[in-house]
């Protein structure tokens, strides 16, 4: 095959949501010619992303991504999606950011000569957030702010509240993907976003009552109850709506801490303070980091135990995902202290599913790994753990467990 007819293809389509799987190829290489291909993005702060891997050509002149090993790069081995969750940051300490759900991640994708370095062919995978026909509207209602996303077709739909971590502002990627899934998702936003407060003296959980109320009147979305999808920070947030209000059927907490932390939270005449941090427990790693795994110290002790959320009093039902190398904080142990308290109360409708090398940040199928960044908390860069293929297998598997499960206690089937 002639130099010029060299093509990299991806399949099925250049175009896929983000949580898709794609099928790299290059094809019209000569026989066993190593080829090397590189990925780039940009996120929505400016942020470059890159990944990189070697290949080598079969006897008819083709690699394909989803067979062929890689022999060297960012990974090695036989990794269909490698050059996006392999993605590393230019700048240091950057989490990928995506602000705007209406435009698609633009992922540049090279094939270039192993010998000479020279490009052979190029294509772009735009991976879109909103399948044709959703609806994506900005919410302002009352003192809600966030974002409702409702999929086509004739509903209505269970409905999830995604509660994003501890940065303030609106995070939407997840809530949209989910809303593809075949569920009415509000993406809400709890400080420092539009006229919230940039840093509240304290959360109200009035509020977040506001918002499952909003929901639950959708029209677009069947009763009787419906879910919470959580992460880091807004694990305790989750816990405590569960815990102290109705309407609540099915709630997913992603390396949570069964306690309050960083502020202040309220609801009507009770305040369950913060966890004190222990900053002795603070490390710095060889790399100069912070870690800060062991600075959230154990809520049941008698000094804390104001700061534990009551969730023995929740009648819904738990999904925990805990990553075994979080170092934001240990996650595990106090996803155990929660199912402890729940069966402690007779209460067993929880799942709690572990990954041994993921890191803190569980996100979509695909998203580049995020081994540290400025941790709004702490002001400061933190490790937070896994590593990077153990961390992708935790993302592909959590996000289909996710779907299962709300589908199950939201669907039509309701029994566990």
């Amino acid at each position: 095959m002639a130099y010029s007819q060299i093509r990299l293809k991806i399949l099925p389509s250049v175009r896929c949501l983000f949580d898709k799987l794609v099928q790299v190829k290059v094809e019209g290489l000569a026989p066993y010619k190593l080829v090397e291909l590189r990925s780039k993005l940009v996120d929505d702060k400016g942020v470059v992303f890159k990944a990189s891997a070697l290949y080598k050509a079969d006897e008819t002149g083709q690699v394909d991504v989803c067979r062929a090993p890689s022999l060297g790069g960012s990974y090695t081995g036989v990794e269909p999606m490698g050059l996006l969750w392999a993605m590393a940051p230019e700048t240091p300490h950057s989490k990928f950011k995506k602000n705007n759900v209406l435009t698609p991640t633009l992922v540049e994708i090279e094939a270039l000569s192993g010998d000479t370095g020279e490009l052979l062919a190029f294509e772009t995978n735009e991976r879109g957030y909103m399948t044709e026909g959703m609806k994506r509207i900005p919410v302002q209602e009352g003192r809600i702010r966030g974002v409702l996303f409702i999929p086509p077709g004739k509903g209505p739909f269970p409905g999830i509240v995604d509660l994003y971590t501890f940065g303030g502002k609106l995070t939407e990627p997840r809530a949209s993907l989910l809303a593809n899934k075949g569920f009415v998702v509000l993406a809400l936003a709890y400080y420092g976003f539009q006229d919230l407060p940039k840093k509240p003296k304290n959360l109200d959980l009035e509020y977040f009552e506001e918002a499952v109320t909003y929901l639950r009147k959708q029209s677009e979305v069947k009763g009787p109850g419906i879910g919470i999808i959580s992460i880091s920070h807004s694990g305790a947030l989750a816990l405590s709506m569960s815990s102290f209000l109705s309407g609540i059927s099915a709630t997913v907490c992603i390396n949570a801490c069964n306690a309050n932390t960083a502020i202040p939270l309220h609801y009507k005449d009770i305040v369950i303070p913060p966890l004190p941090v222990v900053v002795e427990n603070v490390r710095i790693t060889d790399s100069l980091l912070l870690d800060v795994r062991d600075a959230v110290p154990d809520p049941t002790l008698e000094e804390n135990r104001a700061c534990l959320i009551p969730i023995e009093r929740a009648s819904c039902h738990f999904l925990f995902a805990v990553s075994e190398d979080d170092h934001n904080w240990n996650s595990a142990f106090f996803a155990n202290q929660a199912t402890a308290k729940l069966r402690s109360h007779g209460k067993e409708s929880f799942q709690v599913v572990s990954y041994p090398k993921a890191g803190h940040f569980l996100e979509v199928p695909h998203m580049p790994y995020c081994p540290s960044a400025i941790h709004a908390a702490v002001g400061s860069a933190v490790v937070f753990g896994g590593e990077p293929k153990a961390h992708s297998e935790a993302q592909l598997d959590l996000w289909e467990r996710i779907q299962e499960f709300f589908q199950r206690h939201l669907g039509n089937k309701s029994t566990y």
